[in-house]
């Protein structure tokens, strides 16, 4: 497998489950302005939608999309226990955070990146991101992990997106049980060696 990514995008909560999963993979780095890999190739070629993640399954079809993305890997090696099985309810939960993290926290953040946005244009968008992360920080009350004391693939999605905050000055002390998640999801080694690796 490939994945195609961009430092500290989106792409960076699939390039840890594949990590958490245990999985072989390669690396492949697009500039998101040039849409260019890092191998010279014109990405738009590779994934006509022009953006991370998308993953070169073995077979040499792509798959794209955070959720359908994260779900194909943690089904790749169940014993990671990074989804639970397909057809309970707790797929089901899952699934729906994936959905929350991907419409309201991914959706209300990346919102921030556009750099027309004036400062008063951007303080709705802050005040909602705001409201976003509140209701996750009190979903994480009394558990570990969005899912409870199981890391799964909603964790590293949300992970990565919260991680973007500090971009625009969002001081994430507040948020008692999001700030606790941010710590110990940080510390786990599968995301350290992603970071690492995309500094590179």
């Amino acid at each position: 497998m490939k994945l195609y990514f961009a430092p500290s995008a989106c792409s960076l909560a699939q390039h840890i489950a594949l990590r958490e999963a245990g999985l072989k993979f390669d690396l492949e780095k697009v500039d998101l302005g040039s849409k260019k890999t890092a191998s010279g190739k014109d990405f738009t070629a590779i994934n006509p939608k022009g953006y991370v993640p998308a993953l070169e399954l073995e077979d040499g079809s792509l798959l794209t999309e955070n959720a359908a993305i994260a779900q194909y890997i943690a089904d790749k090696n169940p014993d990671a226990r990074l989804a639970p099985a397909n057809g309970t309810i707790e797929r089901y939960r899952l699934q729906e955070w994936l959905g929350y993290v991907g419409t309201e926290v991914h959706k209300a953040l990346g919102a921030l990146f556009d750099r027309s946005l004036t400062d008063a244009q951007k303080a709705p968008l802050v005040e909602r991101a705001g409201k976003r992360i509140q209701f996750v920080d009190d979903a994480l009350a009394g558990k570990s992990f969005l899912m409870g004391e199981q890391f799964t693939v909603a964790d590293a999605y949300l992970f990565t997106c919260l991680r973007w905050t500090h971009y625009f000055s969002m001081d994430l002390s507040g948020y008692k049980n999001v700030s606790a998640f941010m710590g110990r999801v940080g510390e786990r080694p599968a995301v350290k060696a992603a970071l690492e690796a995309e500094k590179g």
